[in-house]
Formats: C-alpha cells, structure tokens, sequence
C-alpha cells in the first residue's frame, strides 16, 4: 500500500527563505559556538593561567585575529538578535515590515559591533 503522491511539505526547494526563519538558525548556530567558545577560552585560562603572553601570542596570528573577530561578531549577534526578541516577547515587531527591518538592522549591527568591540580590545578607540 505504498502512495507516493503525497505532498512532500515544506520542501526546501519549494520553501522561500525570508530574513526571520535566516536569523533563527543562525541565532541557534551562533548560540551554540558563542557556548562553546565560552567553554573553550575558560579551560585555557585555568591551564594557562595569568600566563598574558600565550594570549598576545595567538592575537598576532592571522588566525587567532580572524577568530577573535568572529567571535566579536558571534556574540554582537547574539547580543541584538536577544534583544530583537525582547521586543518580540513585549508584543512589538511582528508586522513583516517592521521584522524585516529589524532583520536587517542586528545584521549589520552586528558587524558595526564587532569591529567597534574589537578596536576598543586593541586599544585604538
């Protein structure tokens, strides 16, 4: 008794992506490195410890700048993501516009926050 016309529903080549249902999963993606992180940079001050230099070893890196950089962007994200939800859970900014705005704005938000976090790390602000 096999039917196999049965709708397939939602299907990702059939679903439109809109800003909302993007900012979601990456709000959980973002969440779960920003844990992660957090987990990661706790376990190396204890085996470090007040060591300074190790950390201003990896900050002259290539890669340890593009992590630091991501991680700036990761939590300025999470932070105006939180924040849009806020919002959300007082009863504001469900009309499509207003959300889509809003999608838009803790999107680039969220870089302008992270190269001001990031200079302000480095002391040039």
């Amino acid at each position: 008794m096999e039917n196999n016309n049965n709708p397939l529903s939602p299907h990702l080549q059939v679903y439109r992506w809109h800003i909302s249902s993007l900012l979601s999963i990456t709000h959980r993606i973002v969440g779960i490195i920003n844990f992660l992180s957090i987990i990661i940079i706790l376990f190396l001050l204890i085996l470090i410890g007040p060591n300074k230099n190790f950390f201003e070893i990896i900050s002259e890196t290539f890669i340890g700048k593009f992590i630091i950089i991501s991680l700036c962007w990761s939590f300025s994200f999470q932070i105006l993501n939180e924040i849009r939800h806020l919002a959300w859970d007082m009863g504001f900014g469900f009309d499509l516009k207003v959300s889509r705005i809003t999608g838009i704005a803790t999107i680039f938000g969220s870089f302008v926050l992270a190269i001001l976090f990031y200079l302000i790390g480095k002391n040039i602000i």
